[in-house]
């Protein structure tokens, strides 16, 4: 089989976990015997490919037009939603002017504004975001679910609020959860470089550097507490004030490293004790399985679809109470590991499994007329 990967523009320069998805997912197909390809073009010449693969519904611009002239050369269309509710995050937290706005519109009204300010402050502006800011933010999202064959969402969970948000009935859809890479996060043959041993026992936070992954609140969490904190990811676009904020908060036992390369993550989680993921919202929190499967204790905030994925193995807290963070933190580290929950994502959130899933549901897709 021959297949085409696409999403948003952005997927290599501001990498996030759709990158590491479309990118696992690729690599693990391949192993199977199959050819992917990965593309940000918006209206690529596909006619050699069997099947499209779309990412990212919260990114209606690109994939609204990939969907679109997909269809237009006949091709049968899937698409992994990765679907990203930020209204509590933006109400909440933004400040000034942004949550004036994020609190007098609808949610999805005030997504149509963030990307008019992109295009005007980061010059996002291509046909994709060009006709987004024409039809809207929603009816790109709707005319997308229209478009495709079917849907790869990561849980039911995430299905669930798929139906409820667009009144979304007959849609075919097939779980593909999201993974770790077993053979890379494991104990066989693992060196721990000796300036890491500084940071044995510590608390870890892996997830890039912006506001709705939270790592102001727990900074502040970790203030009154004995441990270290070490955060580890890549700043977004127009977070640089957000990762001044945690720097200014920060005390002597918080540690930002910045971004580090996916293939020394072992190394840290193995050190860890904790890893900790307070994000206003996940659909599934790529670092959380990684830390789970290296034997660290989990805290995960308790927005999105998490427990589907996680269920009584992790220690849940409110992400807009430091409070709530810090007594999930001092749980989760003084609490032996629960051997159950590696197991757990080792048995369920491998990317083999979600390669012969993603392939089963390719299949059925292909078979239909």
């Amino acid at each position: 089989m021959k297949i085409l990967m696409q999403s948003r523009v952005s997927l290599f320069n501001v990498p996030g976990g759709d990158t590491i998805q479309v990118i696992k997912t690729k690599e693990y197909l391949e192993k199977l015997g199959h050819r992917v390809d990965i593309s940000t073009e918006l209206e690529p010449d596909v006619r050699d490919y069997n099947l499209i693969h779309l990412f990212n519904l919260t990114r209606p611009q690109e994939i609204y037009l990939q969907a679109k002239n997909a269809k237009r050369q006949g091709k049968k269309v899937v698409l992994s939603p990765i679907y990203v509710n930020y209204s509590e995050y933006d109400r909440n937290c933004r400040t000034g002017l942004v949550k004036i706005l994020a609190n007098i519109f609808e949610s999805r009204k005030f997504e149509y504004l963030k990307v008019f300010g992109r295009v005007i402050k980061n010059k996002e502006l291509h046909k994709g975001t060009a006709t987004l800011l024409v039809q809207g933010y929603a009816k790109l999202q709707k005319e997308v679910l229209k478009l495709v064959d079917a849907l790869l969402p990561n849980s039911s969970s995430e299905m669930n609020r798929i139906i409820i948000d667009f009144n979304l009935t007959g849609k075919r859809y097939f779980v593909v959860p999201n993974a770790v890479d077993s053979k890379l996060f494991s104990d066989d043959a693992l060196v721990i470089d000796k300036e890491l041993n500084k940071f044995r026992n510590c608390i870890l936070c892996v997830a890039r550097i912006e506001g709705i992954k939270n790592q102001l609140n727990v900074v502040k969490a970790v203030k009154e507490l004995p441990f270290k904190l070490v955060l580890v990811g890549k700043v977004a676009p127009n977070h640089k004030r957000y990762l001044y904020q945690i720097k200014r908060e920060a005390t002597k036992n918080v540690y930002v490293l910045g971004e580090i390369e996916h293939c020394f993550l072992p190394q840290l989680y193995k050190v860890a004790r904790v890893h900790v993921l307070a994000s206003w919202f996940e659909t599934t929190g790529l670092s959380s399985l990684e830390a789970g499967a290296m034997d660290c204790n989990l805290v995960i905030g308790d927005r999105g679809d998490v427990r589907e994925h996680f269920k009584d193995y992790a220690y849940y807290c409110d992400p807009g109470s430091v409070e709530s963070i810090r007594k999930a933190i001092v749980k989760a580290y003084e609490n032996p590991l629960n051997p159950k929950l590696k197991k757990h994502i080792l048995n369920n959130y491998t990317w083999e499994v979600t390669a012969k899933k993603t392939l089963q549901a390719y299949e059925k897709v292909l078979k239909d007329k």
